[in-house]
């Protein structure tokens, strides 16, 4: 059981480091979108566990699966969350002094 949480925790963590290279994050913590992705991933590996009926399962393909869809949901909920909240007024692009 714990290898495959483990399992699920680790493909969260590389879907929200690609999903953090790819998005724009406006000034924002990759560490954010990270931890996103790891919530989302092991949502998606529980659920896949629970309609399943195989159970935790550890290197399980199909729940690979379902814990990168539930990263990449996580990361998209979190963006969409984040870039409201974002003003668009008053964004100035940050120069180095």
């Amino acid at each position: 059981m714990l290898l495959g949480l483990v399992e699920w925790v680790v493909v969260g963590v590389i879907v929200g480091f690609i999903a953090s290279k790819v998005v724009n994050l406006r000034g924002d913590d990759p560490r954010l979108g990270m931890g996103a992705a790891v919530g989302g991933a092991v949502v998606a590996g529980i659920l896949y566990a629970v309609i399943s009926g195989a159970g935790v399962t550890p290197w399980s393909p199909w729940a690979l699966v379902f814990a990168a869809i539930g990263g990449v949901v996580g990361v998209l909920g979190w963006h969409v969350v984040r870039s409201r909240s974002i003003s668009k007024k008053g964004y100035v692009a940050r120069r180095s002094y």
